[in-house]
């Protein structure tokens, strides 16, 4: 199957992006998570699992203002179809989607020490990110609405970007020691889930961009 060339990149660069927080420096062991296990401690994030969640969220950040800097009007509202979303839709559903994701991290933190063996890996969360041959529909809650603000709906997202960065950066919280409500993660990784959640429409924004019928300005 011969690959459009506009899409290589979005294919190539998120595959090295695994491979990069995969393979840390051996002084940033990857975290015991990698194999599922339960861990009861008490004590904060490692350096390592703190570092991969930074640059996580950095890099993610970093790549949505990137894909939408001086996009005009028609290239934020085109559509590939009727029925799909928009660039402005994308960027509306981050700004929807984040902060609900966001309050069950805090959520989860206030439940008592998993003892339980969790099965979800890093790896599976950090693939999620970049294979997006499985879709599914998004719940009702986090659809966008239309509103076609994309600058609006960034600066929304960055904003809670901050403040969830400042928490990455200086919790004292172990992360790893709790379970998420309803779900089979830890804390720490539906933390890391949530920037790789964004790093799945980022590639749905570089998809629409690819679209032979989206404006050229």
């Amino acid at each position: 199957m011969r690959i459009h060339p506009s899409l290589r990149s979005t294919l190539v660069r998120p595959c090295l992006v695994l491979l990069a927080l995969l393979a840390v420096p051996s002084i940033l062991p990857l975290p015991d998570s990698i194999t599922p296990t339960a861990r009861l401690s008490a004590e904060p994030m490692t350096a390592g699992d703190r570092q991969r969640l930074i640059a996580h969220l950095e890099m993610t950040e970093s790549w949505l203002v990137s894909e939408l800097k001086g996009l005009s009007a028609d290239q934020l509202k085109f559509r590939m179809t009727p029925e799909s979303w928009s660039i402005a839709d994308v960027v509306e559903h981050l700004e929807i989607a984040e902060p609900q994701y966001w309050q069950k991290v805090l959520d989860s933190m206030k439940q008592p020490a998993n003892t339980e063996k969790l099965t979800t890996t890093d790896a599976g969360i950090l693939w999620y990110g970049i294979d997006r041959t499985n879709r599914n529909k998004t719940g009702e809650a986090r659809v966008p609405k239309g509103k076609n603000d994309a600058a609006g709906s960034l600066a929304a997202f960055r904003k809670l970007r901050a403040t969830i960065m400042d928490y990455a950066k200086n919790t004292q919280e172990d992360l790893r020691s709790r379970k998420l409500l309803e779900g089979n993660m830890d804390v720490y990784q539906w933390a890391l889930m949530i920037s790789t959640h964004s790093q799945r429409h980022i590639l749905q924004i570089r998809e629409i961009k690819a679209h032979a019928g989206y404006p050229a300005k």
